[in-house]
């Protein structure tokens, strides 16, 4: 995971992430149909677009470093 900042508001925890991802995942059913995801592992993951929630800027050349990767 990325740690972002706007840089017009000074935010540094409300953004919405626009990404696409490539996952395998393991979908449990229970009998009566509920799905429970049991595991996902993230194969792919491209970050699109981050926008402040505050003040509405986009974010500029945001990609997640490996060393704030979630896994």
């Amino acid at each position: 995971m990325s740690l972002y900042r706007c840089d017009a508001c000074g935010n540094k925890t409300r953004f919405d992430v626009y990404e696409n991802k490539r996952v395998r995942a393991f979908h449990h059913f229970t009998l009566g149909g509920e799905l429970e995801v049991e595991q996902e592992e993230v194969l792919q993951r491209a970050v699109e677009r981050v926008v402040c929630r505050w003040c509405g800027a986009t974010i500029e050349d945001e990609q997640p470093s490996d060393a704030h990767r979630s896994r």
